[in-house]
């Protein structure tokens, strides 16, 4: 009878109560990696928005400062096939994404061959995604001058789900920060570049967390038309 009852199996309890257990530590294990690849993924995340917003700063100050005017214009237009080049820094005041048109120096040529310049005209502007309706941060570039600078070329987006994208220039003249430029406007700032551009940008959290605000100061190395013949 003793040695019956040392090999008597488990009772049925037991092994619901020994699957109970089991369950409960896969789960908690479950519930901790699950946590942990959430936590990775938000942090690579915000990384990727922390880096796309220094990207983006980074390309917008390197070109902003190669901003430029000329004051070259050819002596009669009578024998010209098309109009003549206009070079202009116009800054459009708006919300929540202000504009900014330029001539800028910072055109990089691809082939050696190719019948290019450093001269360019820039735009950055609020371009809203039509499938997620997110706003996003868009760069226009067009590697030809031409007589207009705030059309042609190519859109691209410079960065993604913005909240707000905000310019302030430098008047040299009074040393006041003013939310708009023209320089094609005699009541404006006609013939003149500012002497820097603040840019504030603002990108939405992936993660539905706090917005991640980028600023920097862009000094312009060219404030007044270029214009050799005087010299």
């Amino acid at each position: 009878m003793r040695a019956a009852r040392q090999e008597r199996g488990l009772t049925l309890l037991e092994v619901l109560v020994s699957v109970a257990i089991v369950a409960m530590v896969g789960l908690l294990l479950y519930g901790a990696f699950h946590g942990m690849a959430r936590s990775r993924e938000n942090m690579e995340d915000v990384a990727d928005r922390h880096h796309q917003g220094r990207a983006a700063l980074s390309r917008m100050a390197r070109e902003l400062s190669a901003a430029f005017m000329s004051a070259h214009l050819p002596l009669s237009t009578s024998l010209m096939t098309n109009p003549p080049q206009q070079t202009a820094f116009i800054g459009t005041d708006s919300r929540p994404a202000d504009r900014v048109d330029f001539t800028s120096f910072s055109h990089i040529r691809l082939r050696a061959d190719s019948h290019e310049s450093d001269q360019n005209e820039i735009s950055y502007f609020g371009s809203t995604d039509r499938e997620g309706g997110r706003l996003d941060l868009a760069r226009r570039e067009s590697k030809y001058l031409d007589a207009d600078p705030t059309r042609g070329g190519i859109v691209q987006v410079l960065a993604e789900d913005i909240e707000s994208f905000d310019l302030r220039y430098l008047d040299p003249l009074t040393g006041e920060w003013v939310d708009s430029w023209d320089s094609t406007q005699p009541a404006a700032q006609f013939g003149r570049l500012p002497s820097q551009v603040w840019i504030t940008l603002v990108l939405r959290d992936s993660a539905g967390g706090t917005s991640v605000t980028f600023q920097t100061k862009v000094p312009l190395a060219i404030m007044l038309p270029i214009d050799f013949a005087n010299k």
